[in-house]
């Protein structure tokens, strides 16, 4: 790769010849033998794929790099990644890799109900080290559906193929889901240590000079301190607290803004901007959405 640019790969059939692999037996998708994929020869491997990917790796033992995260596997696991992101893999490090890897090409999805569906499964977008811990039980039912998709493909397509390749990519991504939310819950203390780090990284950033200078804090800068991905971390939060991580952001705006309108006498313009905001209408706009009166009623009602 020159100029250290990434190597994209726009087909299914093109990773195939990259990886040392036969011809796909579908154009769109393709279920393969993770222990049969031939990586490229260069020390340090960046790829960006123009399809969808979902890798089921029971015993990787190098290290991948996703976006700036990267992660150690020591088990294993469900990885999905959305087309247009960068990869990153240390080929000098993989050893002994075993699993199944799934490609799926966006036209297959082309006028069907899963077209649009699937860009709002968060996890496509989470980071190498947010994939998903399988029991065997669940790993059990993964292995399933990606051998019936490839059964059904390895059949002679008829009219009824993309229909019933479509219906099992739903079940499977169905169950993603289900196991995602499972594991926010079962990696309780983990994730409420997240949690706690969360709310001690808004009390600092709203105690110091930093709306005044920076403005108030956004979902990713607040995911980058917290080396985590933004769609991750809203995703546990929903489950953690029925709230995501621009609620998390705003109910600590509102908390400082109270402290500020009660025990301080900061017009209301002087404390809006104090916040980090702009224009007085947008701060005013909403306190009153989160607490049902407007800045000045609430001062109002401590006189």
């Amino acid at each position: 790769m020159e100029n250290n640019l990434p190597l994209r790969i726009e087909t299914v059939s093109k990773y195939h010849k990259v990886m040392g692999l036969p011809n796909p037996e579908h154009p769109l998708i393709s279920v393969i033998d993770y222990s049969a994929v031939i990586m490229p020869c260069m020390a340090n491997v960046s790829l960006i794929f123009d399809f969808y990917t979902v890798l089921l790796d029971r015993d990787f033992r190098g290290r991948m790099k996703y976006g700036q995260q990267q992660s150690d596997f020591e088990q294993g696991v469900l990885f999905m990644m959305s087309p247009n992101q960068v990869f990153e893999i240390d080929v000098e490090e993989i050893t002994n890799r075993s699993g199944l890897l799934l490609l799926i090409h966006p036209d297959l999805l082309w006028n069907t109900s899963l077209s649009k569906r699937i860009r709002e499964y968060e996890f496509f977008d989470y980071s190498i080290n947010e994939a998903l811990f399988l029991s065997d039980k669940e790993e059990e039912s993964i292995v399933r559906i990606f051998q019936d998709i490839a059964i059904e493909y390895q059949h002679k397509i008829d009219k009824f193929s993309q229909t019933v390749i479509i219906a099992q990519l739903k079940l499977l991504l169905t169950y993603t889901d289900r196991f995602y939310q499972r594991q926010f819950i079962t990696r309780q203390k983990s994730n409420h240590q997240i949690l706690s780090r969360l709310e001690d990284l808004l009390s600092s950033y709203f105690n110091s000079d930093n709306l005044v200078i920076e403005g108030i804090p956004t979902v990713q800068y607040v995911a980058g301190k917290l080396n985590i991905s933004p769609k991750y971390l809203s995703s546990l939060l929903r489950v953690l607290t029925g709230r995501n991580t621009q609620q998390h952001i705003h109910d600590k705006l509102i908390e400082k803004a109270k402290e500020k309108l009660s025990t301080t006498n900061l017009t209301v313009s002087e404390i809006a901007y104090e916040l980090g905001f702009e224009h007085l209408q947008s701060f005013s706009k909403l306190f009153k959405a989160k607490t049902k009166v407007s800045p000045l009623n609430f001062r109002q009602s401590f006189s």
